[in-house]
């Protein structure tokens, strides 16, 4: 079985949009994944990133429409300006950090509800009955919300500065046993091919 270490932002568009094929993906391959949700609006600081709203318009009208595109490529629902966006990512991070440590509930189904909530749902993940209701539906002690808090703002600090070292700029990012970055919903064929050896 192959390690592969998975960053993303619970408010990344194209996180959501990569859980499906990533889903297959790994289980096609076998993978085990640790799931390493962190601030993307800090990576970009420290990466030399632009946030969003420091865009330029033609880049910020090309994301929305780039969305709508890929989001029907995917066969998913989206709206592509959200009523909850930007929201705190911290404390739905912060349960799955928790839920990870848990175990015995759905990772990819906790993962996709917090993300679906946000950009098809029009909930705000910030809020705990949201992130309670993701939990929950995914197997997972609806509890860890409030009783993963501590170690949950640790590690959400941690997975930052391991997302630097790894060469992580932007979510959703895929990094191999070997080092290998995979960066974006788009690379997942190139992540598929390495992992075969083909790449």
């Amino acid at each position: 079985m192959s390690r592969l270490d998975f960053y993303f932002s619970v408010i990344s568009p194209y996180t959501y949009l990569a859980l499906p094929s990533f889903k297959a993906l790994a289980e096609a391959r076998g993978l085990e994944v640790t799931w390493k949700p962190f601030d993307i609006a800090a990576l970009y600081g420290r990466t030399g990133g632009t946030p969003l709203g420091e865009r330029h318009p033609s880049r910020q009208a090309y994301r929305l429409a780039d969305l709508g595109r890929q989001a029907r490529r995917a066969g998913l629902p989206i709206n592509v300006t959200p009523a909850f966006f930007p929201t705190n990512p911290a404390p739905a991070s912060y349960a799955i950090i928790a839920a990870q440590k848990a175990g015995g509930g759905d990772m990819f189904a906790l993962v996709s509800a917090v993300l679906t909530a946000c950009w098809a749902g029009e909930a705000n993940i910030a809020e705990d009955d949201v992130v309670k209701a993701a939990l929950a539906g995914a197997g997972f002690d609806p509890g860890l919300a409030d009783s993963g808090l501590f170690t949950g703002a640790e590690v959400y600090g941690r997975n930052l500065e391991e997302a630097v070292i790894a060469g992580v700029f932007g979510a959703p990012s895929f990094v191999t046993e070997d080092g290998a970055l995979f960066w974006g919903q788009d690379r997942l064929a190139d992540l598929a091919d390495h992992l075969a050896g083909a790449g």
